[in-house]
């Protein structure tokens, strides 16, 4: 649905922070799905941990968040990039470590979404299982 190039025209983000490579779904008001591949040449790998590569949980929120973000894309608007601010991030917990060669697919669940703000409900899978769950919410930028 939106590849790496068509991401960086609707979000802010660049290298090192931009976490997303696909947006796979999108169903406006209800669901967005995206994928970040893990590689060994993420810049955090060099100081997280040097001996055995995990991908840090502040990474993974950030991903999620990323992803959560298309929530406010409306298709067939002409929009400039998104702007909103991740406000909280509430209840996450993490259930297995991300480690180089893993592929995030991290599924967006919209629970409240209005001009202004939105709540969604964030969950990472890795090879089918359950690595993170949580709760973000934003804020629009002004």
């Amino acid at each position: 649905m939106f590849d790496f190039e068509q991401i960086k025209k609707i979000i802010p983000q660049r290298f090192p922070y931009l976490m997303i490579d696909r947006i796979t779904e999108l169903d406006e008001g209800k669901r967005v799905v995206g994928i970040k591949n893990i590689t060994g040449n993420e810049v955090c790998f060099l100081g997280h941990f040097p001996d055995k590569a995990i991908v840090p949980g502040t990474m993974i929120i950030e991903a999620m968040a990323q992803v959560a973000t298309f929530s406010f894309y409306r298709r067939g608007k002409k929009q400039k990039k998104l702007k909103f601010y991740l406000g909280v991030v509430k209840d996450v917990r993490f259930f297995k470590p991300v480690y180089p060669g893993d592929q995030l697919k991290i599924e967006i669940k919209i629970i409240r979404l209005t001009y202004n703000n939105g709540v969604v409900k964030a969950k990472v899978f890795v090879d089918n299982e359950t690595a993170s769950e949580g709760e973000l919410i934003f804020i629009r930028r002004k």
